[in-house]
Formats: C-alpha cells, structure tokens, sequence
C-alpha cells in the first residue's frame, strides 16, 4: 500500500518523521522507496541518501495527475515498503481556490491513507479539534493515524491522548520535545546532503528515533504493499502502454536519439535535479557526463552539451570564482554555441558575476551580460512559462509549466526575453530569461517527465555540436 506523511502545517515534523521512518526501515536491509509531494530538490537529496533508491518527485503541477500515478506505480514495483512525503500542510497547494498540487491532492490521486503530523508544543486539549476538522474536512481521504510531535512531559501527553480518544485516530508515534534532531538549514531550507560532513551519525540517530518511537506493529501493514496493490501498478503500467517503459500523457513517448555528450554540473554548487529528468535524458540515448565547476578545469571529452541545474553558486562563490579554468571553458563553450541548458544557480554562474550576500562581487563565466545579486526578497512559486523565442529546449509559443525559488535578481534583461510568465492563477508576472548563442537560461526549474519534447529537443540540437578543442587561459579576471 505504501502511506503519506502529512503536517498540519509547515514546520509541523514532516522530514524528521519521513527520514526516521526511512532510517529504521533501511537499518533492516529493507527496500524502500520513497516519493516527495511538490517540486522540492533537497529533501529527496535526504530521502535518497537513506534508502539508497533516487527518491522521485509527485507534483500534478509541473506534471500531470496521470503522471504522477504512473510515476508512482513505475518506481515501487520491486519495493519493500513505501512511503511518500508531503509537502507544506495538507490542504496547501498552488491555488487560492482549491488544493491543487497539495498533500491530499496527491494521497487522493495514488489512494494512499494520510498519517497527520501534530506540532504539539503549545497544545493539550485543543488538539483534538485540530486532528478532527483536518479529518472531516474532505470526506475522500482515508486518515490511518496521527503522529504527535514536541510532546512535552508524561503530562502533557496523557492530556493529549485523553483529547484524542474520543475521535478513534490511531497515535501512530510520538515524538519527545527533548529529543528533537536538528537537520541544519539556510535561506532556501535545509543544508544539502553533500554538504554535511556527519551525515552518517545523524542517520543513525534518526534511525534510533525510528525504531523507538513508532508503532510499528500498525505501521508495517500499512507500508507494505499488497498481492492487490502490485495488481492495481501493473494495470496502471500496461493501461498507460508503459510496461517497464516510460509513458507520457500529453506528449508522445520519446525515441532514442542519435547519441549525445552532456556534461552535468555536479557538485556542492549545482545539485538540483529530478531524478527523473535525468532517468529521460538517459532513455533518449544521452550519455551523462558528471563533472564540477568547483573543481575540474576542463569539460569530460567530447562534451556536446552544457546541463547546469540550480543549487547554491551563491555559497561557493568565490571558490566558482577561483576556478579560472572552468568559467573560461564554459565561456569558450558557450561563445562556439554548444548547446547549454542552465535553470536558476545554473543561470547565476552564466552571469558576468555573482554579488553574495555580503555584497562581496565575484566573477563568474561572463556568458551572459548580467550580474546576479542577492538580496532578502524571496521569489516562490509556480509559473506558467510561455516561450517568446526559439531556445535549444522550447520553441516560440510552447507553454510549460515550472517553477521559481530564489532569492536574486539580474540587473538586467535581455531585450527579448526568453519568456513571459504567468502565476499559476493566471496573474501577469512579466518577462524573465535568456537566449542567447545556443544557451537557455531560466530562473524557471522545469520537470521533463510529462514534457519529453523538451529534452528531446535539447538533445536533437547537442547531437549536432561538433566538439571542438577548447583552449585555457587561465589568466581570465
């Protein structure tokens, strides 16, 4: 069957509960695959480096609902258990009318019971009017439990459950105030994995908490998938035309290309990916050629193309800035129209510079005639990009669905914009992006999954690059 776990708000305990689950689940050799509502990179960098599965998003925003079903029965045929975390509060999603893309929306599309995180820390009986309204409030999802968060003392928890017993929800775990387990964050969330250095003993500190604090009895049933549920995935997987191979739902399913270099910016600055856009990218016939701007001075032989995800060029700036080499590479590159496809961090380090927030200015490839600065002000959201122009990824008039999540700004535009957006209710949100040579630049991260057109296209254009011998001068300012 597999579970949803579910905050009644953000900040409620979801990631805590979601990775101790994951850690005492994987401590027993157990196949787990895990799946994270909405667009977030960080917590699948998490959820990945417990289970050792690629965690995969859900998100019928960026995707499809029909996606999101076959994404879900594709990835946990071979899986012990499964379980998928929700993103914001339940009911939260990209909409002000409905929940659209929200928690709910998603355990509504896969048929999946919902354990509700309760932050408990400044609650005793008015808890149960908050676990009985999240209940009652939409009639189609099936609650199996609650898991009650920042418990205080013995007294505080037996007022808790003397509330909550009246309403017949199970208290699926219960997590103790004095034993919360930080995971450290910054401006854009949580710290990623690659960045910690004593992962490994935090894991085994969630996976303590997940062993002591759950009741696993209840909860192994529900995790486990049934004679049933393998039923219902193959059905869903042979209806689509998938059957082992992926199926697209508004676009025809891809075909392999001639073969292509592409060298994916891998590293402690660049890191947001979906698993699955890279999974397309490997189906269309891509060879994926991971390499670091913070380390290597050149690009992987023969590279055709230029794949730059977002992630934290801001932190590592100065050290992108040290590496002479790479930024002149990617300049030459660039300037001899490989085909380069950069979202969000990937577009800053394109930048003629990056101002961090110490307002300190440090150079970066200078393919693009903007600087990068970054400021307080945080842009969040989902966007309807409608395509001014032709790019190595989209034609004029494509319409795709991204979104946005940063916290700079360039000090300039082009002057035709790459495309003009739209907020996910239709409001006007002006123009943004680049192209320019061969490059697409966007502050916009779009998931390819139900859009295999797009890396298609990419692909199509970087066959086509003939590799040339790229020269280094390091004495680039």
């Amino acid at each position: 069957m597999g579970i949803v776990i579910a905050g009644e708000r953000s900040g409620a305990g979801k990631t805590t509960v979601t990775l101790a689950l994951l850690a005492a689940l994987r401590q027993h050799r157990a196949q787990v695959q895990s799946f994270k509502v909405g667009p977030d990179y960080i917590d699948p960098m998490f959820h990945t480096r417990v289970t050792g599965r690629a965690c995969r998003n859900l998100d019928p925003v960026l995707t499809s609902e029909r996606y999101v079903q076959q994404c879900f029965a594709r990835h946990n045929q071979d899986a012990d258990y499964t379980l998928v975390e929700g993103v914001m509060g339940l009911f939260d999603g990209a909409s002000r009318v409905d929940d659209v893309g929200s928690t709910a929306h998603v355990a509504r599309l896969l048929d999946l019971p919902v354990v509700l995180i309760l932050n408990c820390s400044s609650l005793s009986r008015s808890v149960a009017a908050i676990a009985h309204g999240y209940r009652t409030l939409d009639p189609r999802l099936r609650f199996a439990g609650l898991v009650l968060n920042q418990v205080g003392s013995d007294r505080h928890l037996d007022l808790l459950q003397s509330a909550l017993e009246p309403l017949g929800l199970p208290i699926l775990g219960l997590l103790r105030r004095e034993g919360a387990i930080a995971i450290p964050d910054r401006h854009l969330g949580l710290i990623p994995t690659g960045e910690l250095p004593h992962l490994e003993p935090l894991i085994d500190r969630l996976a303590q908490l997940g062993n002591t604090c759950f009741d696993w009895d209840a909860l192994l049933p529900l995790l486990t998938p049934t004679a049933a549920d393998r039923q219902i995935r193959n059905t869903t997987l042979m209806g689509s035309g998938m059957n082992g191979m992926r199926s697209h739902t508004t676009h025809d399913s891809p075909s392999r290309l001639p073969a292509a270099r592409i060298a994916i910016a891998q590293d402690a600055a660049f890191n947001f990916y979906y698993a699955d856009n890279l999974d397309l990218l490997h189906e269309l016939g891509a060879e994926l050629l991971p390499w670091s701007p913070l380390r290597d001075g050149a690009l992987p032989q023969g590279t055709q193309g230029l794949y730059f995800g977002g992630g934290f060029p801001e932190v590592f700036a100065a050290e992108l800035a040290e590496n002479h080499s790479a930024r002149q590479v990617v300049r030459t590159a660039v300037r001899a129209g490989m085909p380069t496809y950069a979202e969000c961090g990937g577009l800053m380090y394109l930048c003629e510079s990056i101002v961090d927030f110490e307002q300190q200015r440090h150079p970066m490839v200078g393919a693009l005639p903007t600087t990068a600065t970054m400021g307080k002000r945080l842009t969040l959201g989902y966007r309807q990009a409608i395509a001014y122009l032709d790019s190595p990824l989209v034609k004029t008039g494509d319409r795709l669905w991204g979104h946005e999540f940063h916290r700079s700004t360039l000090d300039a535009v082009p002057d035709a914009p790459l495309f003009t957006l739209q907020s996910y209710d239709g409001q006007p949100l002006g123009a943004e992006g680049w192209q320019q040579q061969q490059v697409h630049g966007s502050y916009v991260h779009v998931h390819w999954g139900d859009r295999p057109d797009l890396p298609q296209r990419f692909l199509n254009h970087c066959a086509h690059y003939q590799p040339v011998s790229i020269s280094v001068n390091v004495s680039l300012g």
